[in-house]
């Protein structure tokens, strides 16, 4: 059953054109009937609800049993901004949170982390967009380790497409908790937006579409 809290999350990404249905190619070279592009959020309203969204996440599942959030360059530095705001704002959990540079800095401060700087033996959460193959959280992982002796157990993300990665039987969010102990946490699936297209009754040609790409690309 569809909650209430992940309804109002897929209208809201479709509202902000976030949430697509259509023809689409992801970074790992799949073609996908949807596709989901954080990039999209340009507002004031819409980056202030999703940080609401994001925190509301956060606080179910660590309160505040962490030290500082990381929001990996570039999809990343907004969305660990907004949820830092929001988890102060709406649930008094005031904790600081930094991002990357992709490029090194070799003038003022220096260096390519911008904002918090971690300490040995802080636990850190990452804030991203979505994990498609986990190519974006092998390239964030040297970054974090390379900050001091962090430890990260959990990741937050906006939609697990719950598609496999490198190894044919396991989603790229098996993998990365495989490989790096990180449990990734989504506010939605794509088998919540799949239902939510189903209760519509109006998406006939996508759902058909989606059940043969989640046959072809999804483990549940």
């Amino acid at each position: 059953m569809l909650s209430q809290s992940k309804k109002e999350f897929i209208e809201f990404m479709m509202s902000a054109d976030v949430l697509r249905f259509g023809d689409f190619t992801t970074k790992s070279g799949r073609k996908t009937p949807y596709f989901v592009n954080t990039g999209n959020y340009k507002t004031g309203a819409q980056i202030d609800t999703l940080g609401k969204f994001y925190a509301q996440l956060v606080k179910d599942v660590c309160g505040d049993k962490f030290d500082a959030m990381f929001g990996p360059a570039y999809k990343g530095i907004p969305l660990s901004t907004a949820t830092a705001g929001a988890l102060a704002r709406e649930h008094n959990i005031d904790k600081p949170f930094f991002f990357n540079r992709k490029e090194v800095k070799d003038h003022g401060e220096g260096g390519s982390i911008v904002g918090y700087k971690p300490v040995d033996g802080d636990t850190v959460i990452i804030i991203e967009d979505v994990i498609t193959a986990g190519t974006a959280i092998r390239e964030t992982m040297p970054i974090l380790k390379g900050c001091g002796d962090v430890t990260v157990k959990d990741m937050f993300i906006s939609v697990n497409r719950c598609e496999v990665g490198q190894n044919p039987e396991k989603t790229a969010v098996m993998e990365v908790y495989d490989d790096f102990g990180i449990t990734v946490h989504s506010i939605i699936t794509v088998k919540d937006i799949y239902e939510y297209l189903k209760e519509q009754g109006t998406y006939g040609d996508v759902l058909e579409r989606m059940e043969k790409y989640m046959d072809q690309y999804c483990v549940f």
